[in-house]
């Protein structure tokens, strides 16, 4: 049976819209609206040139609907400045992150979700709430990507290359879902993967919404990433920017998020604070970020594709699984693993392949 859903998500991971996909097939944007609606399946020669294009294989289009990443239910940091394609290319290559974990949970046993509704707690509030529950205390976060997925959270990548799409979140089916831009520095995803966790915990309801949501979550990721005790204890006092790129890398944050919360904390007045902004830009550490860290990477894909690779499978197998193109495989653990995966080739016994632990 066609799937018109399924030909939607194609269609926007392609980039195209209704009638730029029509035009390139050489027919009427009202045919690509029936199939879509499911009011008419193309044909053997239609689908044929279907695959072809968005280069997604054809059993993809006949198999069921799927859940898709709404944008009604996903916190994205910077509506204002996305495309609509953007956009919707990003939530299409959410839902086949949807996919790919449904496959990963059929065959390993994930952390169960480990967050907490704290939609009543201000930002802080809510930043020191979860860490007393995870038993971090004040100490700095070695790798926030292994932290949320040791705490159930889904973390997927997205590798958009345009700055306009930073990150988003959202639940499903009662599970916490991160999809990180690795286009952006190490320090900026960090703090994208603390800034969705914000959404995650305060925002899982809806309200805010907008502007104000997205300072809250910015309040909360800049508290659960530098904890206000460490801070002042480490830096009591700023001697300028250098003292800033010097103390950036204990909490592995932008010499800007830095400069940032020290001035909120009180550590600086409000004429140094843009003093400190102003030598930011000028040095250019607005695009170039000063002593940079390395990558975070994730235990999870990780642990799934050396297990997978011990049975002779790869990221070819879990593409043909799906009935996705392997660059989507790639795209989903962009940045986020050490090595990828064997191609493979050989074909698995559907049964259960290991049990997935993660250690924070």
């Amino acid at each position: 049976m066609f799937s018109g859903q399924r030909l939607t998500l194609a269609r926007q991971r392609a980039g195209l819209s209704k009638k730029g996909f029509a035009e390139q097939l050489g027919l009427h944007p009202r045919t690509v609206m029936r199939w879509e609606a499911d009011e008419r399946e193309p044909g053997p020669t239609e689908l044929d040139e279907i695959s072809a294009l968005l280069r997604f294989p054809a059993s993809f289009f006949m198999g069921a609907e799927i859940d898709v990443a709404d944008q009604r239910s996903a916190s994205f940091r910077s509506m204002s400045s996305m495309t609509a394609a953007e956009r919707d290319g990003a939530l299409a290559s959410g839902s086949l992150g949807f996919l790919a974990f449904d496959w990963i949970e059929e065959r390993f046993n994930l952390p169960e979700p480990d967050l907490e509704d704290l939609k009543h707690e201000t930002p802080e509030g809510a930043a020191r709430v979860l860490r007393e529950r995870w038993l971090i205390g004040e100490r700095p976060i070695s790798n926030m990507v292994a932290l949320l997925e040791s705490k159930g959270v889904r973390v997927c990548s997205l590798a958009e290359a345009v700055k306009s799409v930073d990150a988003f979140s959202t639940w499903r089916r009662d599970k916490p879902y991160v999809f990180l831009n690795s286009f952006k520095s190490s320090e900026h995803q960090r703090f994208d993967a603390a800034h969705e966790l914000g959404h995650l915990v305060l925002h899982r309801h809806g309200a805010p919404r907008g502007r104000e949501a997205e300072h809250e979550a910015n309040r909360f990721a800049s508290s659960f990433l530098m904890p206000a005790a460490d801070v002042r204890a480490t830096l009591p006092i700023v001697y300028g920017l250098s003292s800033l790129v010097r103390a950036k890398k204990r909490w592995k944050v932008s010499v800007a998020a830095l400069n940032y919360r020290v001035h909120k904390l009180g550590l600086t007045t409000d004429w140094e604070y843009r003093g400190l902004c102003i030598e930011i830009q000028k040095v250019g550490y607005r695009t170039r970020e000063p002593e940079g860290i390395a990558r975070e990477t994730s235990q999870l894909w990780n642990q799934v594709f050396t297990e997978m690779r011990s049975m002779g499978l790869g990221k070819a197998d879990l593409a043909r699984d799906l009935s996705i193109p392997p660059n989507e495989i790639d795209n989903l653990v962009f940045g986020l693993v050490t090595m990828l995966p064997l191609e493979g080739g050989a074909t698995g016994s559907g049964k259960q392949i290991g049990n997935l632990r993660l250690v924070e």
